[in-house]
């Protein structure tokens, strides 16, 4: 009789083993579902300053060249419209999410040089105001560890900037979960990898 208490602790490891994977999964799988609708957020609100943008565009007069601000800008939207739509087949994608980062610099970047007369007004993650907000700062080491610098987006929203630092947040988790023991052997089986947040 001695093999039916080994086959009865036999299906108990197996039970448990299987029990664990399933709350493991369901674990990874939730926090990445909240990943996702971070960035949906995240997305909404960069299509408004997306907007806000296109519809300060200068018109240029017939048959005069743009002026190079405007045409930067201008190429600088277009490039962010078109590294928005690739990002939103792969949210939690790093090199999606890298080119979305290099391209967001890029346009606001673009629209301070358009205008240069406006002082850059950014919000911190919580939502309040944090001024002057110089793009090319670099925060301090222990600050960037911490979160990324806050942005000075060209419609001066709080929200917009409260929406990228609870992606971020969402993707911190998400790979804090993935990272580890014995979880990340779950996300190893499933092809679950490391997600990147917008810098």
């Amino acid at each position: 009789m001695s093999w039916v208490g080994d086959s009865l602790l036999t299906w108990a490891g197996v039970a448990v083993l299987l029990f664990w994977f399933v709350g493991a999964h369901n674990r990874l799988v939730r926090l990445r579902s909240a990943a996702l609708q971070a960035y949906g957020a995240l997305d909404a609100q960069m299509v408004r300053q997306l907007d806000f943008v296109q519809a300060a565009l200068p018109v240029p007069a017939a048959g005069e060249p743009e002026a190079n601000a405007g045409a930067a800008l201008r190429a600088a939207s277009a490039q962010m419209s078109t590294v928005m739509g690739r990002t939103r087949l792969h949210p939690l994608d790093p090199e999606a999410m890298a080119s979305l980062g290099t391209a967001l610099h890029v346009l606001l970047m673009a629209w301070q040089r358009m205008h240069p007369d406006q002082e850059p007004i950014s919000f911190e993650a919580d939502g309040t105001l944090s001024r002057p907000a110089p793009l090319q700062e670099q925060p301090q080491p222990s600050a960037a560890a911490a979160a990324p610098a806050p942005l000075a987006w060209p419609e001066p929203s709080a929200l917009a900037e409260i929406t990228r630092a609870q992606f971020n947040a969402a993707v911190a988790q998400y790979n804090r979960a993935i990272g580890q023991f014995p979880a990340v052997l779950v996300a190893w089986s499933l092809r679950m990898r490391r997600a990147a947040a917008l810098g």
